[in-house]
């Protein structure tokens, strides 16, 4: 049985997606993760960069429905301009994945910088696909 590649690569990513929303929020409860994020200023967040951490494990979420309906994955939510929103996220990825690259903390380096890269990659094959 042959495997299709943007199927398989968009269900890594959207788990690579819901992985870093547990991430998220943990970091939202006050878990002392803050040195893998954010420039790794805080290991236990603030309480208003807590809130931003519960936003961003939501919107990760919406992202992993995103590329899951793109490759047909999901069905229905129609309404979605999945082309464009595919390379939203794609384009922030690569963003992200700069950003985490030349972060302050070398934990955030060292673990943030591989999963944004390899997220990047994914969501650019399925993007180009």
């Amino acid at each position: 049985m042959e495997i299709d590649l943007i199927y398989f690569s968009t269900i890594i990513v959207a788990v690579l997606f819901a992985s870093i929303a547990v991430f998220q929020v943990l970091l939202s409860l006050g878990y002392p993760l803050g040195e893998f994020t954010m420039g790794g200023y805080y290991k236990v967040l603030p309480k208003k960069l807590r809130s931003v951490s519960g936003i961003s494990a939501i919107i990760l979420i919406f992202m992993g429905i995103i590329f899951l309906k793109h490759a047909n994955v999901l069905n229905g939510l129609d309404f979605l301009p999945t082309n464009i929103l595919v390379w939203v996220i794609t384009i922030f990825l690569g963003l992200s994945t700069i950003a985490n690259l030349i972060s302050q903390s070398k934990k955030e380096r060292l673990a943030m910088t591989p999963l944004s890269s390899i997220a990047f990659l994914l969501c650019l094959l399925i993007a180009l696909s």
